[in-house]
Order: C-alpha cells, then sequence, then structure tokens
C-alpha cells in the first residue's frame, strides 16, 4: 500500500468533519440555553430544547451516512466538549472578578452560570442516554426497511429518545427548584410535535447536504 494510499485512508469525510463541528458547538450551547424558559404558545419549554433536537438531527444524519458506529463514536466525543465547557465555568466562577465590573452583570453572570453547573450535569445524563437510544432506534428501523421511509425512521427515534431526554434532563436539572410537572408535559409534548414536524425534514437536509459535501449527489 502506498503512502497516498495510506493517506487517503485516514482523511475524514468532508460531510463528518463539517458535523462534528456543528454538533461541538450544539452540545456546548444546549446547556446555555437550558437556563431559560420559553413559551411556545401554551406551553413551557427549556430553551436548550432547540440545541437538542439539532443534536438529534446531526447524529441521525452521520447515521444514515456512515453508520451507527460512527455516529456513536460523534456521540462519545460529544462528551467532550460537553466536560470541557463544565469544567471551564467552574474555573471562571472560582476565579475572583475585576474589580472593574459593575455588580449587576458580576451578580447576573453568577446566578446564571452558578445554576448552570446542575444543568451541565443534567445534560450529560440526558445527552448520553437519549443520543445513544436515538441512534440505536434510528440504525435499527433502518436494518429492518433499508435506506426507505427516512422520514418515520427520523420521527420514531427522535420522539421516543427526546421523551427519555425530557424526563431525565427536567427532573435532574429542576426538581426541588420549581414545580417540574407543568414543565415535563410542555417540553414532552413540544420535543413530540416537534419531533415529527420539524426533525425528519431538517434530517433529510442534513442527509443531502453530507452527500454533497462528500460527492456523492446522484
Amino acid at each position: 500500500m502506498s503512502n497516498d494510499t495510506v493517506a487517503t485512508s485516514r482523511l475524514i469525510a468532508p460531510s463528518l468533519f463539517g458535523f462534528g463541528i456543528f454538533y461541538g458547538g450544539m452540545v456546548c450551547i444546549a446547556g446555555v440555553l437550558g437556563n431559560k424558559q420559553v413559551a411556545l404558545g401554551p406551553l413551557a419549554v427549556e430553551a436548550g430544547i432547540f440545541a437538542f433536537l439539532l443534536l438529534v438531527v446531526t447524529s441521525s444524519a452521520i447515521a444514515e451516512l456512515h453508520g451507527r458506529s460512527i455516529a456513536n463514536k460523534l456521540v462519545v466525543w460529544g462528551f467532550v466538549p460537553l466536560l470541557m465547557s463544565a469544567a471551564l465555568t467552574l474555573l471562571v466562577l472560582a476565579l475572583p472578578a475585576s474589580a472593574k465590573m459593575e455588580p449587576e452583570r458580576l451578580g447576573a453572570f453568577e446566578t446564571i452560570m452558578a445554576s448552570n453547573i446542575r444543568i451541565w450535569l443534567a445534560g450529560i445524563v440526558a445527552y448520553g442516554t437519549s443520543q445513544v437510544l436515538n441512534v440505536t432506534i434510528f440504525t435499527a428501523l433502518k436494518g429492518r426497511e433499508g435506506s426507505k421511509l427516512l422520514w418515520v425512521r427520523s420521527a420514531v427515534a427522535s420522539v421516543l429518545s427526546q421523551i427519555v431526554d425530557t424526563l431525565i434532563f427536567i427532573t435532574v436539572a429542576f426538581y426541588g427548584v420549581f414545580p417540574i410537572a407543568a414543565l415535563l408535559g410542555g417540553q414532552m409534548l413540544s420535543k413530540v410535535v416537534l419531533s415529527i414536524v420539524f426533525v425528519p425534514p431538517l434530517i433529510l437536509l442534513f442527509v443531502r447536504l453530507g452527500r454533497r459535501m462528500d460527492g456523492k449527489v446522484t
């Protein structure tokens, strides 16, 4: 085997490289967004839902393009930016603030970021469980149906994984802070609706984009 062949075999597919960077960014921002509860009509929703659903989209697209093993490796590597973000948050909180920093800004920062530790912990547990479950269900359905029914496979895997994600995340992050029943119900219903309406077309879009990035458009 020539050196050129070895070098080529070690190249990362453009779609895997690009989606991997995007995935790492969504892992980090999800915990920050989780500090806010937003209203979607009558529903109370933890704002990290948007980043978590994009994680589902990305991992499913990777599974479709590169297989279950690669998708699971992406999920595992996702723990690196997640844990580093939590570690840096702890470090910054421990460092003394500048005397020139306005007390209002400092208080707001510490309120958000100190409470963020529990959200990071909830995110770590929910992230690992739900993402592995999503990839497992998505690829298992593909094993039965082949490459067909991408829309159905996407919706089923996303709905089931995000229900589990909601139960874990909301309970760990907010139990004892405020009543979580309404948030649980709203979050679960919202994720089910978004998983059915928005996740499948986004996965289809990501798969098509990935194939184009890899030069496999037919």
